[in-house]
């Protein structure tokens, strides 16, 4: 075992720092040495010195937290679809698979996390897992979305939404009221379709939908704000109003506050995996993804009107609210105090 962990340590991360005359940054270095902490099946677990744990949002895509945390670099479930595997490029890592089969979780999250809302104004929205899922199996081990959720329980004042594709979410139900108590919270548990074979070819290491929709179920009769996004929608996989309907009539059976759904978004990190995707399981639609996602990431305005249209007489149809309603003030910082367990 020790020869096995000696070999991935200087075969798969150290080639980036002995290449003669190759320029890498502060980040990519730190990733290059860090040590082999854990290994699972064909991945790779590390851990990454870190200066900071919330970054400032500047996509285009219209999201609408201002600010985003991301406890984990790298996601395990593997998703064919996942944008975020651009950020791997950071590390120096330009192969998409390395996303899924080399994770790093970020060293003294809390503490940095206690420094850096000293300068961030009540109110603030805050993002949890806008990239990599914070409920990704090493979680169970390393803790540090719960660690980070025991600081929002003490500290409080922000809006912050939480997004997850994991059912783990339901060990820290207890701790979410606690933060619930202090900040206003909001839980986006992603089900992208109801067609447990679909799922797993294109999600293939997340749970199983059913299981998503019994901890939206769960997490509601704690009292959570908790909705469905139905998110991305893949022009002719998903986007039909009867695979929409079957997620939303899933969310309304689970008395979810809201739903939402958006049009896929492709980035060019993730379009070698995404059409290997099409390719192996649509291979009719091959053409089409082609010439829609070939030279732009985004969809057309009049796709995204078409399909935003079908989600809006879904979402109606079965009553379920909107992601963000009116904008109103967090609750007032109360005094730090360790958080106790729930017990309503």
């Amino acid at each position: 075992m020790a020869k096995i962990e000696e070999d991935l340590m200087n075969a798969s991360l150290f080639p980036i720092l002995g290449q003669p005359g190759k320029k890498i940054g502060p980040l990519a270095r730190r990733a290059a040495e860090a040590p082999l902490a854990d290994t699972g099946c064909l991945t790779e677990y590390r851990p990454l010195p870190s200066r900071s744990i919330i970054g400032k949002v500047t996509s285009k895509r219209g999201v609408p937290f201002s600010h985003a945390i991301n406890p984990y670099r790298g996601c395990e479930f593997g998703c064919r679809y996942c944008y975020a595997r651009y950020t791997h490029e950071f590390l120096e890592m330009h192969d998409p698979e390395e996303f899924e089969r080399k994770i790093y979780f970020k060293e003294n999250a809390a503490w940095l996390l206690r420094q850096e809302l000293k300068r961030l104004k009540p109110g603030t929205m805050i993002g949890i897992g806008t990239a990599t899922d914070p409920y990704q199996p090493l979680e169970r081990r390393q803790r540090i979305t719960r660690s980070l959720l025991e600081v929002f329980a003490e500290i409080g004042g922000y809006r912050l939404g939480l997004i997850t594709k994991s059912a783990l979410i339901l060990r820290d139900q207890e701790l979410l009221q606690a933060v619930a108590r202090r900040n206003h919270l909001g839980i986006h548990l992603t089900i992208t379709t109801m067609n447990a074979k679909l799922a797993r070819v294109l999600e293939p290491r997340a749970p199983r939908p059913d299981l998503r929709i019994h901890a939206v179920a769960r997490l509601r009769r704690a009292g959570l704000r908790v909705g469905v996004m139905c998110s991305p929608l893949m022009p002719g996989i998903t986007d039909s109003r009867a695979s929409i309907a079957a997620v939303a009539r899933a969310a309304a059976e689970a008395d979810a506050n809201f739903f939402h759904a958006g049009a896929l978004f492709l980035k060019p990190c993730s379009q070698p995996t995404f059409f290997r995707f099409v390719h192996d399981n649509f291979p009719a639609l091959e053409k089409s993804y082609e010439q829609r996602y070939g030279q732009n990431g985004f969809v057309s305005a009049e796709y995204r009107k078409r399909v935003g249209d079908v989600v809006e007489s879904v979402r109606q149809e079965f009553r379920l609210g909107q992601r963000f309603g009116p904008v109103i003030a967090a609750p007032e910082p109360l005094p730090m105090q360790p958080w106790l367990p729930f017990a309503g």
